[in-house]
């Protein structure tokens, strides 16, 4: 993602609620320290009517630069924090660190009383891979690092192998065992390898933990982490009664609006049947299921689809067609949790009227789509100005494209490939000019029939070796960029994808430089 996408995230996190805000990892590259800093000047001042500023975190490995990049990040939010970590699982000290107990300790103790010494007061600090570590060493890392300064004991379980059950008591344990922990929050770190990050995550947080790591949509690395929405809303479900009284800040009715925006930014799709924010959480197709929901919601809907900022299509009162003036649009995209600057709103409105006029009733769906591909979208390097495709059984397919640079000026380029899709994308390459690998391509219509808005994905690398500093392995990886477009026209909707992610890459590479040398993490509290 970009700064301004992660800045965007950021603003939309705050209005979700969420306590802490682990903006990225400045020492991985000049952008992720611009982002993170852009973050903490103005989401982390920004002080709500009640008194609420989150806490705007950044993370480092147990050195002295990492940890001197995370501070000059974060220094500027009103609530910084600094996030350092070093593996304490016998398979990582010694295949990976190649160091002895005594040897990470004493990295762990000093590097945290570094971070002190910059003046961060917040410092939080994780024993990676904690769910395979020896429970006596733990208990002596964490007394040591909490006698240095630490303010907050993540503990992760980083390879998602413990069952909720052995997690819940690595919690306990950890608490009646670690000396000083009475001074400090215990939070927790799930992967989902097998499954159980959710509920993982709750049994530790019903163990203690009163700080939980949790991303949107669960995406993280390999298989995710805990999501954000799932916890939140089984800690809403049953914190009362079955958690001990639970609780969280969420405001739930921002959760829908929340996903789309990382799913679009991420270009990281959410599966149908993801519990909560998935396109068939709330869908009841079953006969017998929608003979109970006609006769009451609650026989089949343990929450109800407007607590998470979503209303049911064919209950909101409002059908949008072709004669709907500004003022229906816009009582509908407040009623679907978007709030748009005057430019956006008069453009989505032009969209939609241009789709009103080929389908009977634009559906929740389409308008979803339609501020996706309006709003969610990067800085315009180049943008599609008409596109002229020829294809067909007989010869190859043939594209023209013309395209508009940043300063408005027209260039057109013809190519030919194996479809109208390849031979559109070759013609856009001729003139960006900016030699790219595609990755991933997908399409997906959001609502039945013919007439249907089609959304595309499309994930590319550059060839010119931008790299980052992975934050675990400290390996340096291939950045990707993403891009999404919407349309009634398939052709259209991937050129504009493609587009999208090319703008991304372009603005990546144009961006100005930060003065640090070089070497979905979402946390929320219970």
């Amino acid at each position: 993602m970009t700064s301004k996408e992660k800045l965007d995230i950021a603003r939309q996190l705050a209005k979700l609620g969420v306590d802490i805000i682990e903006a990225g990892f400045p020492a991985s590259s000049k952008d992720d320290f611009e982002a993170v800093k852009m973050i903490a000047q103005e989401v982390g001042n920004a002080v709500d009517s009640d008194g609420y500023v989150p806490v705007i975190c950044g993370l480092s490995r147990c050195n002295d630069r990492d940890i001197k990049a995370a501070w000059e990040a974060v220094k500027y939010a009103k609530r910084p924090r600094i996030h350092t970590f070093i593996a304490t699982s016998p398979i990582h000290m010694e295949y990976k660190l190649k160091k002895s107990k005594d040897q990470v300790i004493e990295i762990a103790r000093s590097m945290v009383r570094y971070a002190r010494s910059l003046g961060c007061e917040d410092v939080e600090f994780s024993p990676e891979d904690a769910g395979r570590s020896e429970r006596d060493f733990l208990y002596e890392i964490l007394g040591e690092v909490i006698k240095a300064g630490a303010t907050t004991l993540n503990i992760p379980d980083t390879v998602g192998i413990t069952l909720p059950e052995e997690f819940g008591k690595l919690i306990a344990d950890i608490k009646a065992n670690t000396p000083g922990i009475e001074n400090v929050i215990i939070s927790t770190h799930c992967q989902n390898d097998l499954g159980l990050s959710t509920a993982n995550t709750l049994a530790g947080a019903y163990a203690g933990a009163r700080q939980v790591e949790v991303t949107i949509n669960g995406i993280g690395e390999r298989a995710g982490n805990a999501s954000l929405e799932e916890v939140v809303m089984a800690i809403k479900c049953k914190g009362d009664h079955t958690l001990g009284g639970l609780y969280t800040g969420i405001n739930t009715h921002h959760i829908t609006l929340t996903s789309k925006m990382v799913e679009e930014y991420s270009g990281l799709h959410v599966q149908p049947h993801k519990a909560i924010v998935g396109a068939n959480a709330f869908a009841h197709e079953s006969g017998i299921h929608q003979d109970g929901m006609l006769k009451h919601k609650g026989t089949y809907e343990i929450i109800s689809p407007e607590d998470i900022g979503l209303e049911r299509s064919n209950e909101a009162g409002i059908v949008l067609g072709k004669l709907s003036g500004r003022h229906a649009l816009k009582m509908k995209l407040i009623e679907l949790g978007y709030d748009l600057e005057s430019e956006q709103f008069a453009n989505i409105f032009w969209r939609f009227k241009e789709v009103a006029e080929q389908k009977k009733r634009v559906t929740d769906a389409d308008i979803r789509a339609l501020v996706s591909d309006e709003v969610f979208q990067p800085a315009v390097v180049w943008k599609l100005h008409d596109l002229q495709v020829t294809c067909g059984t007989l010869g190859l397919s043939t594209a023209t494209v013309k395209l508009l640079d940043a300063e408005g000026k027209e260039h057109v380029a013809c190519s030919v490939g194996t479809g109208p899709v390849d031979s559109a994308y070759k013609a856009v390459d001729l003139i960006v000019k900016a030699p790219v690998t595609l990755l991933e391509y997908s399409m997906s219509a959001v609502t039945e029939g013919i007439d249907a808005i089609a959304t595309t994905r499309v994930l590319i690398r550059g060839e010119n070796n931008l790299t980052a500093t992975h934050a675990l392995t400290g390996e340096q990886v291939n950045r990707t960029f993403s891009g999404t477009g919407a349309g009634m026209d398939i052709v259209v909707s991937s050129v504009k994808a493609y587009i999208g992610a090319l703008n991304k890459m372009l603005g990546y590479v144009n961006s100005p430089s930060t003065a640090v040398e070089p070497a979905k993490k979402v946390s929320v509290s219970a």
